[in-house]
């Protein structure tokens, strides 16, 4: 059951960071996108190359999360494992710099880095 419970908080996580590279690398500028991120349209245009950037690195964290449930599935465990933890502790770890330097983002911290934290946690629970 946790196993299952681990998976979904990964694959959750994945969804999030797939979400949120589809708001800076393709929908970045928009009005509802800037009305999420609480900023102008003239921020939006002076970030556009970085938000760009940072999508993509939300999109390879997503797929090494994928990437590695899929292989723990197949019977990869060793490889599918690294990447999958690899992957959340990223995650978690980017939550917590914006936690530090942007604390009133928290809902966004929680967000961004709930899932994954919840996966690593199942992950200790599995290996008691």
């Amino acid at each position: 059951m946790l196993v299952v419970l681990e998976r979904l908080s990964v694959g959750v996580a994945a969804f999030v960071h797939v979400f949120i590279f589809v708001l800076e690398s393709l929908l970045w500028g928009r009005p509802g996108v800037n009305l999420v991120f609480g900023i102008s349209a003239e921020q939006a245009a002076q970030s556009r190359l970085f938000a760009f950037n940072q999508g993509f690195y939300n999109l390879f964290l997503a797929i090494g999360a994928l990437v590695g449930v899929v292989l723990e599935v197949v019977g990869y465990s060793v490889v599918g494992n690294t990447l999958k933890y690899f992957s959340c502790l990223s995650m978690v770890g980017a939550a917590s710099v914006l936690m530090y330097s942007q604390p009133h983002l928290i809902r966004a911290v929680l967000i961004q880095g709930g899932p994954p934290l919840v996966g690593l946690v199942l992950v200790g629970f599995q290996r008691l």
